[in-house]
């Protein structure tokens, strides 16, 4: 995904001489495209991240569209302050992008592990918030990110996830969700990098149930498209939302208010996600996490069928 996002800023950045890169030490293989075709417009500020922040605000109040990219927990956490007061107070237009969301940087333990970042983002006025799937929603997401005036949050994983859009025609906006697996019976809703996941599980449900399994990607979390879930939610025997954060103030938390603002039985939804009351201490990679908490595609199949 980080690749598709560099490309993707590569084409807005030839497009927009109003576009600033700026990072805080890191994005090595990864950002030298974009330092060597833009050296005048591409800032490495250092380990620094309310710095990098700060300057983004003031690059913004003179006119320029700052792209600000760390490691999702410091893009958010490290700069919380300066986001709050100097980018969502004044509603400027900068771009927050978080790349390792999740247990992306599983192996260096729960410093790097980002799993509260849409929770704290989702809170801020003006705040728009983004969390693609894969190559597609990343490449479209950085698109309508950069076309938009205001603040934005981005979360970015690594995941390749599957090209649902081959399939058939899509047009990618603010606060648009995609239906990637038509059903009626069960709908899955997910958001980032657990896509691959989600659409495995679906596979998993039908075979062994015979009931059909809708699964719905959410890239854009806020604004969040209520009429898309609603629409399925409303005839589905059962509603599972899938992400690789907190089941506190992330997806689940999200679908659940509009779920249940709009009247719809709230004992058929459930939220899958990681736990919200601990922190990670096992050592391994992604996968060995995610299969940890129950976020892999048998588990989750064998919960959802529980459930229903």
């Amino acid at each position: 995904m980080r690749r598709d996002f560099v490309a993707q800023v590569l084409l807005e950045m030839e497009r927009d001489p109003s576009i600033v890169f700026l990072t805080g030490d890191l994005g090595f293989n990864a950002l030298e495209s974009i330092k060597e075709r833009f050296p005048d417009r591409f800032l490495n500020v250092g380990i620094a991240e309310q710095h990098l922040i700060g300057m983004a605000a003031g690059l913004a109040l003179e006119g320029k569209k700052p792209i600000a990219y760390s490691i999702a927990s410091f893009a958010t956490m490290r700069p919380y302050e300066q986001i709050r007061n100097d980018v969502s107070y004044q509603n400027l237009d900068v771009k927050i992008v978080g790349t390792g969301g999740g247990y992306n940087y599983a192996s260096h333990g729960a410093t790097h592990h980002t799993v509260e970042d849409i929770a704290i983002m989702n809170v801020l006025p003006h705040m728009k918030v983004l969390a693609p799937g894969y190559s597609w929603e990343a490449r479209e997401a950085t698109k309508a990110m950069l076309r938009h005036t205001g603040p934005v949050y981005m979360r970015l994983g690594k995941s390749p996830g599957v090209a649902y859009e081959t399939k058939r025609r899509f047009s990618f906006a603010l606060g648009k969700g995609f239906v990637v697996r038509e059903g009626a019976d069960v709908v899955l809703v997910c958001t980032g990098n657990v896509l691959d996941v989600a659409l495995a599980a679906a596979e998993l449900i039908e075979k062994k149930s015979g009931r059909s399994v809708a699964v719905l990607s959410m890239p854009s979390l806020k604004p969040f498209d209520e009429k898309l879930l609603l629409s399925y939610a409303k005839k589905a025997k059962g509603i599972f939302t899938i992400e690789e954060h907190s089941t506190t103030g992330g997806l689940g938390a999200i679908a659940a208010s509009a779920l249940f603002t709009h009247g719809i039985d709230g004992r058929k939804f459930h939220a899958f996600g990681l736990p919200p009351e601990s922190f990670s201490k096992e050592v391994g990679d992604r996968d060995h996490l995610l299969k940890k908490v129950g976020l892999e595609a048998g588990a989750l199949a064998r919960s959802i069928l529980r459930l229903i």
